[in-house]
């Protein structure tokens, strides 16, 4: 939005878009007017003729005894309105009311003529955008900025008068008295609409006045809070006492840190104290709008952006978010506007009014804004265009909801014009509310009101969608009682009915509930918002095949909760999110406990656009590293990494559970994040390191994943094989820090404080068990390994098998130069000649070895079982060292080229280095496959791949252990078989047995 209106005079209007009430008003007008004309041409210009702006000009005085007698009082601006353009009008008032703190001569002003210089621009601009507004010169937003610039202004001017006074008086010793506010640490929040630069047109102004006493300016400190408040009450005096010539703004300190025992004015550290230990969910909203209007600008930015972890939580709080709303719920039984109407309508807090749409931003700027730093803008109109551009509203929404909101502030604006009053209710009248609707530019009140109450009823249903779903404890589903220690035979009949085939138990079960008997249900709030829920609980869990089963299992969730009002708010507040919480329950008890010992992971599920945007590298590098904005202990960023880590596997895994993404792009998924996390671990460990020990001459460092995780195939629950590579300077002796160390002993350290980094548990938990086994002479070598040391043993010194392991190498962290020649090292070694005979014999014995070590449970161990997922791996190591034997070096393998990217959501990446490598199992046999083993094979054995590696993702995500049909949850055994593509368990275990037959032929026949 352009905040500088560009319309000429109004005296150049081609329409009037209002009329006058009645002939007599008109003429009562134009007789008030012609006494005027005699010392202003530009009004009597106006009306001499029969014009638009004249009909318009005697409409709008008719239409408002406020502007009628404001023209009466102060001709000459009337004049300028007519004469000039509003945006120079504008500009030149606000710039004269920022300057009148001083005399033309530079020299501290009178209060008496500040307050003078003051209202008179408050009642010039009054008029400009009343007249502008009216006559459809501007709208509604350039008004609203006007009248906060104004408010800016104006206190600016007070601000500097007041300290400058107590400089020249001697109380205060101000670093630049020319320039009072700077670096004075008097910092002055503009709140709520003034900090949005929304203000109405006959709006309070809501400030927070905070000085900081470190800024030295009071000479006697311990007077500071005795001066700062004196300060503020003589500013209120400035603002809002009444003279001949008005006031400027009604000035409102309320919203300060408990304002009925706190000074008006409030130290910083005593803020900052306040709101991180006390402050409550209506100021984390009040402060969304909040700006530095007044005094020490920058310091008001610091304090700010200090405040942001206060106002902006990196965890969503839906029990902030009920709060909040029940002061919406408090404000409709306080004053009755339980119905939309027009007569005695309030258009700020009535339903459908102002304040829903404003709520609705709010709150889902407290729900994510803390992860969406975009989120964070403070105009109502500019955050709708934010969230639906986020897609956390549609579009349509977001369009219906703006276009209502500068509706009823125009609505607003004109109830306020009609006589200057802090009002935003219609008038009960209907001469009075006539007035209004012809100020709205329509022909009568029926007309107006059919207008107005669809625009209410537009945004009443938005609102709806959002919160006012509360329905009673029967919902509409039959006869639900919870009471007593019997039970009900109607509710017993409606449990059944539902789906339940133990209605006693289960009635049993939700007494508990509501008995307090659980931890997560002692609270009212918590039993109250249980409560609320259980209707729609049941009716889902009811839904699912063993409905028993799966509320028995939220039942065991609900008892090891903490605390439960956090969960049961997000999930009344997010009704879609309930069936996901069954289909954990009913299929998932891994995901169920890392919920109830870790409830902030479930607060991703409320981005709505999680299932349609894929977890690219690119997504989950984004959000790590928006988490880990502003971390910078070291601990910090190791929790932070925890939190962040725990949140997005599970996000991947619901991804999975619900089909949103497949198997193949669940496992590539994982292993770019623990990319991501082993990359940002490995620099706090290296910052830490040069921060205690200095650098090694040419150090360099390089992480290179082995296994599941070179080959992009993690699962929800894999350890990590790492090697972790260094390099430096040949005469590089020890570090230059003030703990100097030798290369071995630093790396071996770094390696060591990595380790930790990522395996230690904390109160967050571990990132990832981590494995160094697959560095060279395994647990006999040392922990961190030279590339020299490297090259020299893989090429001299490493089994077929490592070589084998190898194939599956990839480097995922570290200096990019390092990386580029590891690679090229990797290569090298896997290209040298190898005798094909002896290559097979090896990969015989080590199979032959792990069958006797370690022989599979089941079919449905379907890593070890014959034919399984290490046969098909095998075959695939055995093709890459034959193929690069012969000289074939692979393409680097990305995303796309595995054919995990498709659509719209596959945007061109960036420019990144390029690690030649071909890893993963499913890639290795596309390529070579067809050459050596024909196309029939290939598929064969691809599709075997596919069948036991998306069994083992959704195993490892929703389980502890293998998979026992006997054991597992009903869901589990539903989502094994369709993971599997077949109608049941039965026919999932015959494809099992039968698909382990024809590979293990397949191996049989590769290794002769």
């Amino acid at each position: 939005m352009n905040d500088t209106p560009g319309p000429g005079p109004l005296s150049g209007l081609k329409e009037s878009p209002i009329r006058a009430p009645s002939a007599a008003a008109a003429r009562s007008v134009a007789a008030d007017l012609k006494p005027l004309a005699t010392d202003h041409p530009e009004i009597a210009e106006v009306l001499s003729g029969d014009s638009p702006a004249r009909d318009f000009l005697i409409a709008a005085l008719a239409l408002s005894p406020f502007l009628r007698e404001t023209v009466i009082a102060d001709p000459k601006s009337l004049a300028l309105v007519l004469s000039q353009p509003c945006a120079k009008i504008l500009a030149h008032t606000i710039a004269a009311a920022r300057d009148c703190w001083r005399d033309a001569d530079g020299a501290l002003c009178s209060e008496a003529d500040l307050m003078r210089g003051l209202r008179r621009a408050k009642r010039r601009i009054s008029l400009t955008l009343a007249l502008n507004d009216l006559s459809r010169q501007i709208d509604a937003r350039h008004t609203t900025v006007a009248l906060s610039d104004l408010a800016d202004a104006t206190l600016g001017a007070a601000f500097d008068h007041l300290l400058r006074a107590g400089h020249d008086a001697g109380k205060l010793a101000l670093p630049d008295p020319d320039k009072p506010c700077d670096r004075s640490g008097l910092i002055v929040l503009g709140m709520g609409k003034h900090g949005a630069r929304e203000l109405n047109y006959s709006s309070d102004i809501d400030i927070v006045v905070f000085f900081d006493p470190e800024a030295g300016i009071v000479k006697d400190s311990d007077e500071a809070t005795d001066v700062f408040a004196r300060m503020v009450r003589r500013l209120v005096r400035i603002m809002q006492e009444r003279t001949g010539d008005g006031y400027v703004f009604r000035t409102d300190l309320r919203l300060r840190p408990d304002p009925g025992s706190t000074p008006l004015a409030f130290p910083l550290d005593a803020a900052l104290n306040y709101y991180e230990s006390r402050g409550q969910n209506w100021e984390r909203a009040a402060f969304i709008k909040a700006r530095p209007v007044a005094g020490d600008l920058d310091a008001g930015e610091r304090f700010l952006k200090e405040l942001v972890p206060f106002v902006f939580r990196k965890y969503l709080d839906f029990a902030a978010i009920s709060d909040i709303h029940s002061i919406k719920r408090q404000i409709h039984a306080h004053r009755g506007f339980g119905d939309i109407a027009v007569k005695g309508h309030n258009v700020k807090l009535g339903r459908g009014g102002i304040r829903e749409i404003e709520f609705f931003v709010q709150t889902q700027q407290l729900i994510a804004g803390g992860r969406m730093p975009r989120l964070r803008m403070r105009r109502t109109d500019e955050m709708l265009v934010a969230l639906a551009r986020a897609r956390w509203i549609d579009p349509a929404t977001a369009r219906t909801l703006a276009e209502s909101y500068w509706y009823l502030r125009d609505v607003e604006h004109r109830i306020q014009m009609v006589r200057d009053e802090q009002s935003h209710t219609l008038p009960e009248s209907e001469a009075e509310l006539a007035r209004i609707a012809l100020m709205m530019g329509e022909a009568s009140t029926a007309s107006f009101g059919k207008t107005y109450v669809a625009v209410l009823t537009k945004v009443e249903q938005c609102y709806a969608e959002l919160f006012e779903k509360e329905a009673g404890l029967s919902g509409g589903i039959g006869n639900l009682v919870f009471t007593g220690d019997d039970d009900d035979p109607g509710t017993l009949k409606t449990l059944a009915e539902l789906g339940f085939e133990r209605p006693s138990d289960i009635s049993r079960i939700i007494r508990t509930w509501h008995y307090g008997r659980y931890r997560a249900t002692q609270s009212v709030e918590a039993r109250e918002r249980l409560t609320e829920l259980t209707p729609e609980l049941l009716r889902v869990f009811g839904a699912t095949k063993r409905a028993d089963e799966a509320l028995i299992r939220f039942d065991a969730f609900i008892a090891g909760l903490p605390a439960g009002i956090q969960l049961f708010s997000l999930i009344g507040t997010n009704p879609g999110l309930l069936s996901l919480m069954v289909t954990i329950m009913a299929a998932a008890p891994r995901l169920a406990e890392i919920i109830a010992r870790k409830p902030h992971v479930f607060d991703g599920m409320l981005d709505p656009g999680l299932m349609a945007e894929l977890p690219t590298r690119d997504y989950l590098s984004e959000r790590l590293q928006g988490f880990l904005e502003g971390a910078r202990a070291y601990e910090e960023i190791l929790d932070r990494l925890r939190i962040v880590a725990l949140e997005q596997k599970f996000l991947i895994g619901v991804r999975l559970l619900t089909g949103a993404i497949s198997p193949e792009r669940a496992a590539r998924s994982f292993s770019h994040l623990a990319d991501l996390i082993i990359g940002a671990a490995l620099d706090a460990v290296r910052e830490g390191m040069e921060e205690a020990h200095g650098t090694v001459p040419g150090g360099r460092a390089a992480v290179i994943g082995m296994g599941k995780l070179g080959s992009y195939e993690l699962t929800a629950g894999s350890d990590i094989d790492i090697i972790l590579l260094y390099d430096h300077d040949p005469d590089g002796e020890e570090s230059d820090g003030p703990k100097p160390l030798d290369p071995v002993r630093y790396y071996t350290r770094m390696t060591q404080r990595l380790v930790t980094a990522l395996s230690a548990p904390t109160a967050e938990g571990i990132l990832y068990e981590v494995d160094l086994r697959l560095r060279p002479s395994g647990n006999k070598g040392p922990v961190a390994t030279s590339i020299r040391a490297f090259s020299k043993y893989q090429s001299e010194e490493a089994w077929t098998w490592e070589h084998m392991a190898l194939t599956r190498a990839r480097v995922v962290a570290g200096e990019d130069s390092l990386r580029n020649e590891a690679r090229a090292l990797i290569d090298r070694v896997l290209a040298k000649p190898r005798d094909e005979a002896r290559l097979l014999d090896d990969l015989v014995e080590m199979r032959g070895l792990i069958e006797q070590e370690k022989p599979p449970r089941d079919i449905w161990d379907v890593k070890l079982i014959p034919g399984g997922l290490i046969d098909v791996e095998f075959i695939a190591q055995y093709l890459s060292l034959k193929a690069r034997a012969a000289g074939w070096l692979p393409a680097q393998e990305d995303d796309e080229a595995a054919g995990l990217l498709a659509g719209p959501e596959a945007a061109p990446a960036p420019p990144k280095p390029v690690y030649s490598e071909c890893t993963s199992t499913d890639a290795t046999l596309k390529i070579l496959g067809p050459g050596e083993l024909g196309e029939e094979v290939t598929e064969e054995l691809r599709r075997a791949l596919a069948l036991w590696s998306g069994h083992a993702q959704v195993v490892r995500l929703c389980a502890e252990g293998g998979f026992d049909p006997k054991q597992a949850p009903a869901g589990l055994i539903d989502l094994v078989t369709r993971t599997g593509q077949a109608p049941d368990l039965a026919s999932l275990e015959a494809d099992f047995k039968a698909t382990s037959k024809r590979v293990r032929a397949i191996f049989r026949k590769v290794t002769g």
